[in-house]
């Protein structure tokens, strides 16, 4: 269970790193590469996202991704065979992060199922609320795969509480209002946040929304136990491309 993984993993590590790619961004084959060189690296755990025309909670450089992907032709059916072949290839956990019109479109069940025999351990799906959430919980926990669930600044204890209830493997906290890829202040004023996060949950917390290098992830040590880098992997791939991931994942996981 990714739980169970994540806390192994804790009492090697004093935080844990989760990076993000967009499947089939900027091609299938560099995406394939792309993984390789994370876990090569040391990421510990990773996102997959399945393209999407309408990633509301996904700012500019990662919207651009999803763009360049579907206009590429990337389609459920190949993100869904990419995962397969990562999941059976690299032996951290993968988790599926997409909007629920996929699955809606897809089918929940089929999708929860599929997941389960590809070797996928959960997804994130941002737009999906608890209470709207009974068949994909049902699916999800037939399949022993967790739901991950969202906290944010705003969210108060009573609904943290609430989602608490459904959530499985770990927590995903956002640093702050708005969407992925803006600038995140990490100062002290966000350990009242996690505090309440803490106390809201036994799960694993992660934390993302503006975590782009060493210094932040060094912050995060001890606070939470993963972070969550997205959109600036993206950028680095934008700017220099495939070849450089390798070297940006290093200098965080070999230094933390």
């Amino acid at each position: 269970m990714l739980e169970t993984y994540i806390r192994s993993r804790l009492a090697k590590k004093k935080i844990l790193l989760m990076t993000h790619i967009v499947i089939g961004y900027p091609t299938l084959e560099a995406s394939m590469e792309i993984v390789r060189s994370m876990v090569d690296a040391g990421v510990d755990l990773m996102e997959l996202q399945i393209p999407f025309s309408e990633p509301i909670a996904d700012g500019p450089v990662i919207l651009k991704a999803n763009q360049a992907a579907l206009a590429n032709g990337v389609t459920v059916d190949q993100c869904l065979d990419f995962g397969r072949r990562v999941a059976r290839q690299f032996p951290i956990p993968f988790l599926y992060m997409t909007y629920y019109n996929i699955l809606f479109k897809h089918g929940v069940d089929r999708f929860a199922d599929g997941m389960q025999a590809a070797g996928l351990q959960g997804a994130i799906v941002p737009d999906l609320p608890p209470e709207e959430a009974t068949d994909y919980l049902d699916a999800m926990g037939r399949n022993e795969l967790s739901p991950i669930f969202i906290y944010s600044p705003t969210t108060s204890d009573a609904r943290m509480n609430t989602i608490a209830h459904v959530a499985a493997g770990f927590v995903y906290c956002v640093a702050r209002k708005g969407v992925t890829g803006d600038q995140t202040d990490f100062s002290q004023q966000i350990g009242d946040y996690l505090g309440r996060c803490r106390a809201a949950t036994h799960l694993p917390l992660a934390l993302g929304f503006g975590v782009k290098d060493k210094a932040d992830v060094d912050f995060l040590a001890g606070k939470v136990d993963i972070a969550v880098i997205g959109s600036q992997t993206l950028r680095v791939v934008e700017n220099h491309g495939v070849e450089a991931m390798g070297k940006f994942i290093r200098q965080i996981v070999n230094q933390k």
